[in-house]
């Protein structure tokens, strides 16, 4: 198995998932060669949907999807509006004033202006281009990615978008509980990982130790550690003071360490206000470094995924890849991950996280067992191949219109792309 690359074909994953379920895959891709699919988001890194986008856009263009990846582009008074709007649909409280709705309208429209669509397919992720749809004469289908908690959004904010969200002809959630009351189809596709990108690749312990060493991280003492974007619904001032709590019986290091998404207003804010808990066992790191992550996360004694909201949890999916002990909070996606006390533990309080640092750092052997059953829960349920596979199946349930469009540009003369 490769050890890490920025280019990956279905041959790579072969040892991972077997020739059998490799040659399907291809299979399915033959069948839709060449469809034209655009995915739309709102920033290149920072957060799971890049991630998502980052891999599976490169893996459906080796399976012959063209698949294209754009993004709109927002003034920061955008980018608040759309924060709000996130937050709501996981629960939060909004005002969503006119101003606001003028704000999230109007720059949408100043992207629909610019950015020309050819293609075959156009998947939107997220509220921030939402209400694309209406700025173009639609001429294949389109389909909406949501990939946050939607099981309890805001009543309000969840009218003003289901406007926009029944012009689609087709949804897409991360789970089922996040099913809404809508005309149009629903789907449910779990997210999923690269294993060979730099963030999951394999690493020598030199290049661990190196990693770590670079940043000013110790490893004296056992490594507690939360990788996780700057986001309140993360609760990363509850992992400190779970820690807190652990470090009354135990001795360890802390490390918390984020990015900021370029779409995320509030994340600079989270990080400033965690900077106050800083001390010789306490690291908080915002920096952009894939490599310091993996090497994070297979060093750590306990990672943890402490959150309140989550639409599904990319950062447990990837420490559980490495094998590594994570707690993680018993909500979204994180339940369908793990399973308590199997292969890692779930929680619900500040307290219960810290029982169970302290109970990881004293049992080695425990946490060496929970990470090997992560590690095969990942490689069977949560690689790219099996959300890129479903992708297609997806796709293939557009294959009529698909091959109109593409009799219909033959018959003109015009080239697929």
């Amino acid at each position: 198995m490769k050890k890490y690359s920025w280019m990956v074909d279905i041959d790579d994953y072969a040892p991972l998932i077997g020739e059998e379920a490799m040659e399907r895959i291809v299979h399915k891709a033959h069948r839709l060669r060449d469809m034209r699919v655009l995915h739309v988001s709102s920033t290149f890194y920072g957060g799971g949907v890049a991630e998502i986008l980052s891999s599976a856009t490169l893996l459906e263009r080796s399976l012959g999807i063209k698949s294209d990846w754009r993004l709109i582009q927002g003034s920061p008074d955008f980018f608040s509006v759309t924060k709000k709007i996130h937050n709501a649909l996981q629960g939060g409280e909004i005002n969503l004033t006119r101003l606001k709705k003028e704000v999230y309208e109007e720059t949408v429209v100043q992207n629909a202006v610019r950015m020309d669509l050819n293609c075959d397919l156009v998947v939107v992720h997220d509220p921030q281009p939402l209400p694309l749809i209406r700025h173009y004469r639609k001429t294949c289908p389109w389909v909406w990615r949501c990939h946050v908690d939607l099981s309890r959004p805001n009543p309000e904010v969840w009218e003003y978008l289901r406007a926009y969200v029944e012009e689609y002809d087709a949804m897409i959630v991360s789970l089922p509980e996040y099913a809404q009351d809508t005309s149009l189809p629903q789907v449910f596709i779990m997210p999923a990982i690269n294993p060979f990108s730099l963030k999951n690749g394999e690493m020598s312990e030199a290049e661990i130790k190196d990693r770590l060493e670079r940043y000013g991280i110790p490893d004296d003492l056992p490594i507690v550690a939360q990788v996780s974007r700057f986001d309140r619904w993360k609760d990363p001032e509850g992992v400190v003071e779970a820690f807190h709590l652990a470090r009354k019986e135990i001795d360890a290091t802390l490390v918390l360490l984020g990015n900021i998404a370029t779409d995320d207003p509030e994340g600079q804010q989270v990080f400033e206000s965690l900077l106050r808990h800083k001390e010789e066992r306490v690291h908080i790191l915002t920096v952009e470094d894939s490599a310091l992550v993996n090497a994070l996360q297979r060093r750590a004694a306990v990672i943890l995924q402490k959150s309140i909201r989550e639409g599904f949890g990319l950062t447990a999916t990837e420490a559980m890849w490495k094998g590594a002990a994570v707690i993680a909070g018993r909500c979204g996606g994180l339940e369908h991950q793990i399973e308590d006390g199997v292969n890692g533990f779930l929680v619900g309080s500040v307290e219960e996280a810290a029982q169970r640092i302290v109970q990881l750092v004293r049992d080695e052997k425990l946490g060496k067992e929970l990470g090997r059953r992560a590690y095969d829960t990942v490689r069977e349920r949560f690689l790219m191949t099996r959300k890129v596979e479903q992708y297609l199946d997806l796709f293939g349930a557009f294959e009529p219109q698909f091959e109109v469009n593409r009799k219909r540009l033959s018959a003109s003369g015009r080239p697929a792309s």
